[in-house]
C-alpha cells in the first residue's frame, strides 16, 4: 500500500506528459465516497462501516478487524459490509484513503520541498522521507491491505506512486528509463520492507532516511549507458 491515489484501471501505465512541468501527469480521481451517483444512506453506511473499524484497530490492532468484528461494531449485517468493501482487504484500503489522500494533496499542491516550487531533485527527497514515516506509522495496516505480489504492481495506488517518481525522474534524468527507474525507488519504500529493518533488524527511521537520500542521489548520478 502502501499510498492511495486512485486512477482508473484502464488508464496506462506511465502515460507521457502534455505539461513540460509534468504535474498535470497525476491524475487525481475521486474515492468511492466521493462518487456522485453513491445514495446518501450509502455514503452513510460507508462513513459508520470505517468509524466501526477504527475503533477496533484502536482496541484490538488490525488483527481485530474482520468484516463480521464490523458488521456487529455497525450495527449492520455482513453482507452491507461485503457489499460495500468487497473483502477484507478492500476495507482495509480503505481505512488508507485519507491519509493517501492528504498525501497525495501534499505532493501535489502543498508547500516545497514536497510540493511545487522546489527542484525536482528536492521533490523527490522529501516524497520519499514523507512515505517511510506514513508507512512506518501506519505499517500493521499497510501490510494487512497490502496485495499479493502478483497483482501489487498493477493496483492504482502503486500506479499513482510510480507516476509521481517517475514525473519526477523525467525532469531530473530525462534520458533515463525513468518508469522503470520509479519502480526501483519504490520498492526501497515497500512496506514489508521497513517492517523487516525497523522490526527485525533494528534499524532506526533515521537510517532509512539517509539510506532513501544515498539511493536517489546514486540513481540520479548515473547516466543509462550509451
Amino acid at each position: 500500500m502502501l499510498y492511495a491515489v486512485f486512477m482508473s484501471a484502464t488508464l496506462p501505465p506511465f502515460p507521457r506528459s502534455q505539461d513540460p512541468s509534468g504535474e498535470d501527469e497525476l491524475l487525481q480521481l475521486s474515492s468511492p465516497e466521493d462518487e456522485p451517483c453513491l445514495r446518501a444512506d450509502a455514503a452513510r453506511n460507508r462513513a459508520r462501516l470505517l468509524e466501526a473499524a477504527t475503533r477496533l484497530i484502536a482496541e484490538h490492532g488490525v488483527d481485530g478487524v474482520t468484516m463480521e468484528a464490523v458488521a456487529a461494531a455497525a450495527e449492520v449485517g455482513k453482507g452491507t459490509v461485503f457489499r460495500r468493501f468487497g473483502d477484507r482487504t478492500g476495507l482495509l484500503m480503505a481505512l488508507l484513503d485519507h491519509s493517501s489522500r492528504t498525501l497525495q494533496a501534499d505532493f501535489l499542491g502543498g508547500p516545497p520541498p514536497l510540493g511545487p516550487g522546489a527542484p525536482a531533485l528536492d521533490r523527490l527527497r522529501a516524497f520519499g522521507v514523507a512515505v517511510l514515516y506514513r508507512s512506518a506509522e501506519q505499517l500493521d495496516l499497510q501490510l494487512a491491505a497490502q496485495r499479493e505480489p502478483t497483482r501489487r504492481y498493477a493496483h492504482p495506488t502503486v500506479r499513482g506512486l510510480a507516476l509521481h517518481v517517475t514525473v519526477l525522474l523525467r525532469q531530473i534524468v530525462p534520458d533515463a528509463d525513468c518508469d522503470l527507474l520509479a519502480l526501483t525507488l519504490l520498492s526501497y519504500l515497500d512496506p514489508a520492507l521497513i517492517h523487516h529493518l525497523t522490526r527485525d533488524c533494528g534499524m532506526p527511521m533515521e537510517r532509512l532516511e539517509r539510506g532513501w537520500t544515498d539511493l536517489v542521489a546514486r540513481v540520479t548520478a548515473t547516466a543509462p549507458p550509451a
